[in-house]
């Protein structure tokens, strides 16, 4: 026998195809964004993918980028979800080129050896979430419910506070305030108007998804948006919002907070989806520093509120609100070669 050694044969990395991929970021694009501005862009190549930052679609009056940087999070963690699904585990390098801020991530994937029943469930999710921005009753068993949610979430990113009943008229004053200091902006007002036009086709707010005065009343806790004409009000059993309310906060307030806050939310809101409980995102409390600022005080933190969420219950025999328009994955998508 000869004592020379047969040379090693490396053995070629098996990566995901293509079209998989598309149909991941396809999912991916289902994530929640700043009146569904869907601020990102996706680029693969050889098996891995890129998640950029789309300037064009960044709000003017979220000049930091934070909330646009929310939306990419929520959008990177869908994509690690349907991803998973597929079989496939997500390796991701956050702000991989420090000279680039708006690209926001880098993916490779190597395939998975078990894929759970919850990694098909939570991507089923995607497609189930809605945001519901009509008054909710309270969620049912809240007690076993909260821990799950904050069992999804890297304590070690991102704190996740439950805001006690009895401080609610505070944060509801907080609402009022943020409303208040916007009234007589313009731009504001006009950028929001653009946004939920009844021309959208593929992104904004359709007015389908919007409340009406009477409703939007029973909310205590909520952006105002414009009056949609026409319609009868809805959920009228439900007198005043009774859901409670999450907040998602940060230590440091950093392009990588704002991006580890949306990964935050994606899980939140998926858990929920899956634990038929209704969702509405709120972030106009936190856009404005002084509310921002009001909310800390409020739990007594020195942190920095990013995201709040109500979470309640919608009637178990209601239509599930219509499915906000998304942008062709064409767009958004492109195979480098």
């Amino acid at each position: 026998m000869s004592d020379m050694q047969e040379p090693e044969v490396a053995v070629p990395a098996v990566k995901p195809k293509a079209e998989i991929i598309k149909d991941a970021v396809s999912l991916a694009c289902r994530a929640p964004s700043l009146h569904n501005s869907q601020p990102w862009r996706w680029v693969a190549e050889q098996g891995a993918l890129q998640l950029f930052l789309d300037p064009a679609r960044v709000l003017n009056y979220d000049q930091s980028r934070r909330e646009a940087l929310i939306g990419c999070g929520a959008a990177l963690h869908h994509l690690a979800v349907a991803m998973a699904a597929g079989g496939w585990e997500t390796d991701v390098k956050r702000f991989p080129e420090p000279d680039d801020p708006d690209h926001i991530a880098s993916l490779e994937f190597t395939p998975m050896t078990h894929v759970s029943d919850h990694d098909r469930l939570c991507a089923d999710a995607i497609l189930m979430r809605r945001t519901d921005r009509l008054p909710f009753s309270a969620p049912m068993d809240w007690e076993s419910s909260a821990p799950m949610l904050r069992e999804v979430v890297d304590a070690d990113a991102v704190h996740l506070d439950f805001l006690p009943d009895d401080l609610r008229p505070q944060l509801a004053e907080a609402s009022q305030i943020a409303t208040s200091l916007r009234l007589y902006d313009s731009a504001y007002h006009a950028e929001i108007g653009w946004w939920t036009g009844e021309f959208r086709a593929s992104d904004g707010i359709p007015y389908s998804s919007l409340v009406s005065a009477a409703e939007g009343d029973r909310i205590d806790v909520g952006r105002h948006f414009p009056v949609p004409q026409g319609g009868g009000e809805r959920r009228i059993e439900i007198p005043e919002d009774h859901a409670k309310i999450v907040l998602l906060s940060t230590e440091t307030d950093t392009p990588a907070d704002a991006l580890a806050s949306g990964e935050a939310l994606s899980a939140v809101l998926l858990e929920c989806t899956m634990g038929d409980l209704a969702t509405c995102t709120l972030t106009h409390i936190t856009e404005v520093r002084t509310t921002r600022d009001l909310v800390a005080k409020l739990l007594g933190s020195n942190g920095h509120p990013q995201v709040l969420i109500r979470v309640g219950l919608a009637p178990a025999m209601e239509n599930l609100p219509p499915i906000t328009p998304r942008r062709p994955v064409a767009a958004v998508f492109r195979v480098k070669s």
